[in-house]
């Protein structure tokens, strides 16, 4: 090997030391900007790893990544300390952090003129063996409002991924062309992140044992053999993208130690959750009243009661009964901490408190109380709020308007000719069709309005802080977006519309505006179908 030859290969090493920095930044970035409230706590991590990759980038002679990485530290430099970040930071950062993308592309891919793929949002991607059905889904995904991508090869795939981490991948067991190659691809990329990808994994040609599990080891989700159409396949998409944006988990910690309330506070942060601590246990009821915590965690003996009897206090209110609860004390009696969980507790955690057993303690019991939750409140079909607690929030969201001075707008929608589809084409492809509007009204509408089930093909929608002509735009436009979408039924598709009615709240009661927006619903049938009314317009 002659010496220019050596120094070929030396750049070329150091070049991929900065780019896997580089993507380190970046990864960093993507936990930051998924859930802003809770920014700060990776600010430090992102610090560390930008100033990382100034360092390496300016020893290896890498102008343009030392120049990216600079203006991101910069940046993080007028970011406080223990501060969520805003939104103008937020967007310089954003801009920041766009230019260390370009970056760190191949040059194969900065020779090219198309630009390069920049999101807003986390991507979906698609690496599937039949590029037509790819780009089919791409396209379907979009009109949902994901931000979507198909690949046909894997090394351009892992690249995308260290760029943008996605929400999602859709991967085909055979990509690539060699008998679980699509498998291996995962895996490879798996190894690249900390938190594991949702992957859902189809075939057509292998369904064995052995494939499903290695297709699990690897992160695999679902495993679809044969492949389903593409309407199913969005509907799993949508459950590990939509699922993915829920709120953190609400934590109410009640200890007298200051010193262990901000300890837990810290460590209930940096997982992303939002914590919320009292250490007076006499604010118990207040606590309860203004964060409504999903979770509760109570030291056991504190000055004046203890835990046990504050559990009981809390597990008198009907409101409160399934909402778990998490003792903490140092006492190690097993009898004690039996007795104290027959009196209202959930599970029982002894001091000094290991991090990682708290924060994997706070998930299985928070998803187990948010799925029964649920059971309770959302239509199993189509996952929105059942009738009953839409009604509920209307009669909330009333009182807070009543308060704030507010607007509030409520909307019903009623699919055109839903019995025709049933006939047509059966029962689950309609079905489908319920779930269909479903997704593409929560993904189109804010994580502020509520959505749910009224009946039915029938929807309601309130709209807090919401004009009634702002209201009438945005459903329109749903409403014209929705018309354009392709249902599949097999080998044939088929176009749906629905008719709306929104009545604006004008001091009356929930019922009332109900009817009102019962009425211009019908007015909208009675139009001709497929628009919007406004009441009393």
């Amino acid at each position: 090997m002659n010496d220019e030859s050596q120094k070929e290969k030396l750049r070329q090493h150091f070049a991929r030391r900065v780019t896997t920095q580089a993507r380190v930044v970046l990864d960093t970035w993507q936990k930051i900007h998924s859930d802003l409230k809770s920014s700060h706590a990776h600010r430090a991590d992102f610090a560390a790893a930008t100033d990382k990759l100034v360092r390496y980038a300016q020893r290896f002679e890498m102008a343009s990544h030392a120049d990216a990485g600079t203006r991101i530290l910069d940046l993080i430099q007028s970011w406080p300390a223990d501060t969520p970040l805003d939104d103008t930071l937020s967007q310089q950062l954003l801009d920041a952090i766009e230019n260390l993308s370009r970056s760190t592309l191949r040059r194969t891919d900065q020779n090219t003129t198309q630009p390069p793929r920049q999101f807003r949002r986390t991507p979906v991607y698609i690496a599937l063996a039949n590029e037509e059905l790819s780009n089919r889904l791409v396209r379907q995904l979009e009109f949902f409002g994901f931000r979507a991508a198909a690949f046909t090869d894997a090394e351009e795939l892992i690249e995308a991924c260290g760029l943008h981490k996605p929400e999602t991948i859709l991967m085909d067991v055979g990509f690539g062309g060699e008998t679980n190659a699509g498998i291996g691809t995962i895996e490879h990329l798996q190894e690249r992140h900390e938190t594991p990808i949702p992957v859902i994994f189809v075939s057509d040609e292998d369904g064995t044992i052995e494939t499903r599990l290695r297709a699990s080891r690897c992160g695999g989700e679902e495993f679809f053999y044969p492949a389903v159409d593409p309407g199913q396949l969005i509907e799993k998409i949508e459950t590990y993208t939509y699922g993915n944006t829920v709120e953190p988990y609400r934590v109410l910690v009640l200890d007298d130690s200051r010193a262990q309330a901000k300890y837990m506070e810290t460590v209930l942060t940096k997982a992303g959750m939002k914590p919320h601590v009292i250490t007076d246990p006499m604010q118990i009821i207040h606590a309860l009243d203004e964060f409504s915590p999903e979770i509760i965690i109570l030291d056991m003996y504190m000055p004046g009661c203890t835990g046990m009897e504050i559990a009981r206090v809390i597990r008198q209110q009907d409101r409160l009964h399934s909402v778990p609860i998490i003792y903490l004390s140092a006492e190690d009696d097993v009898s004690k901490q039996l007795h104290a969980m027959s009196l209202g507790g959930d599970d029982f955690l002894t001091k000094p408190i290991d991090p990682k057993h708290l924060i994997a303690t706070i998930h299985n019991r928070g998803r187990r109380a948010r799925s029964l939750l649920a059971l309770m409140i959302r239509d199993s079909l189509t996952g929105l709020y059942n009738h009953t607690h839409t009604l509920q929030l209307l009669d909330q969201e009333i009182t807070r308007a009543r308060q704030k001075g507010q607007s509030l707008c409520f909307a019903m929608l009623d699919i055109d000719y839903f019995k025709k589809i049933n006939d047509t084409f059966g029962h689950p492809i309609g079905d489908r069709v319920l779930r269909s509007l479903s997704m593409f009204l929560k993904q189109r509408l804010r994580k502020t309005d509520h959505i749910g089930r009224y009946g039915g093909e029938e929807f309601a929608i309130i709209l807090p802080d919401t004009r009634p002509s702002d209201a009438r735009n945005i459903l329109n436009e749903i409403r014209e977006r929705f018309a354009d979408l392709h249902q599949p039924a097999g080998d044939r598709e088929f176009n749906v519309t629905f008719s709306c009615g929104i009545a604006q709240w004008q001091d009356d009661s929930s019922q009332s505006l109900c009817e009102r927006a019962d009425r211009a619903l019908y007015a909208s049938k009675d139009q001709g179908r497929n628009c919007v009314t406004l009441a009393d317009a």
